[in-house]
């Protein structure tokens, strides 16, 4: 805990000389800081033509073992806006955001009005789901696609009671004090499912327009091509994903509950619940059982994290291996990084399981 409170406290100390050399001149638009490429990659779709948002987590790391940098701090420190999911996805975040971003309105999106939210699975090796009860249609009438950012037909199913407090949730109030990973509620990988990055953008658009009226009407813009965008990305997915949806297949950590949920594909487990804790042996033997029981069609890595384990996994199998990226760690940031990333989940599921009878 000493080690831990000197590391920070020398994190501290750096961004103060950073911001030092840096001046404290403000642009035309507000200085916005995201923490994860799919949420910044919606922020800079609703602030094109205004700003960049600037971005925590970029390149390949991932927010589950991610240290922050002094750069981060400093930009922390100079925010007008910052967007997190929250606790139960950005944990390193915590202590920065009480320190640092005293200054900027903290949003965080996972109290989001109108999101989907999925309990979280216990242990890696779930069970099959009902997916033709859990699958959601994708007709038409499913959306309701106004320039506004479009409403949904989701209800929230984890108890939810944040919406209202403080007026955080859509207009961008402080968010401290929850702590939904202690709670035990709800799956974060929210963006997975489209419907929530939709109401998760109504939220960003939002903020931003409280934040900067000014340009109001440029965040509203841009929210209603981003919401169509979306509607049209939603659809193409479940036809990419429609000739291989019943072939069942193993992930390495428990990420695509909201993608599963959403298209109906048949995840039949994980490896790893939590991809920070790797596995013992006894793990990877049950799960390659499983693999052989259930007639997995493919077990699927992730390039942020070891990959020899999937290998030990396929093992006397007849599994394939392929890779799936749901925090976009190899792709560029920006607002296009959110559709090809889940074009790129879709892609990949398809081209592996498509090998198999």
């Amino acid at each position: 805990m000493r080690s831990s409170t000197m590391k920070f406290a020398s994190l501290l100390l750096s961004t103060a000389l950073l911001a030092a050399a840096s001046g404290t001149a403000r642009a035309d638009a507000p200085n916005v800081v995201v923490s994860i490429k799919p949420i910044h990659s919606l922020v800079a779709a609703i602030m094109q033509g205004v700003g960049e948002p600037a971005l925590i987590v970029d390149g390949a790391a991932s927010p589950h073992t991610y240290a922050l940098k002094p750069s981060n701090a400093a930009a922390l420190q100079d925010a007008d806006l910052i967007f997190w999911v929250g606790h139960g996805l950005e944990a390193f975040l915590e202590k920065p955001l009480e320190a640092l971003g005293t200054k900027a309105t903290i949003v965080e999106l996972e109290d989001a009005p109108g999101l989907e939210k999925l309990k979280f699975r216990e242990g890696g090796a779930f069970e099959t789901h009902d997916h033709e009860a859990e699958g959601h249609a994708h007709e038409a009438e499913g959306h309701d696609h106004q320039a506004e950012g479009g409403g949904h037909d989701h209800e929230a199913k984890a108890d939810h009671d944040h919406a209202g407090e403080d007026g955080h949730a859509a207009a961008g109030g402080k968010a401290h004090g929850h702590d939904h990973a202690h709670e035990g509620g709800f799956d974060t990988h929210l963006w997975l499912d489209p419907m929530n990055a939709k109401a998760m953008a109504m939220a960003i658009e939002a903020a931003l327009a409280k934040a900067d009226p000014d340009n109001a009407a440029a965040y509203k813009a841009n929210l209603a091509a981003l919401d169509a965008n979306i509607y049209a990305l939603d659809t193409e997915i479940a036809a990419t994903l429609a000739p291989v949806k019943d072939k069942p297949f193993v992930v390495f950590h428990d990420a695509y509950q909201y993608f599963e949920h959403r298209y109906g594909v048949r995840v039949i487990g994980s490896i790893t619940v939590s991809p920070e804790t790797m596995p013992g042996a006894e793990r990877v033997s049950e799960i390659r059982g499983k693999v052989a029981e259930l007639g997995a069609a493919c077990v699927f890595a992730e390039p942020q994290f070891e990959p020899k384990i999937v290998n030990v996994v396929l093992e006397g199998t007849a599994a394939k291996a392929g890779t799936l990226d749901p925090e976009a760690g190899t792709l560029a940031a920006g607002p296009t990084l959110y559709f090809d990333m889940m074009r790129g989940l879709a892609t990949s599921m398809k081209d592996c399981l498509s090998q198999t009878n």
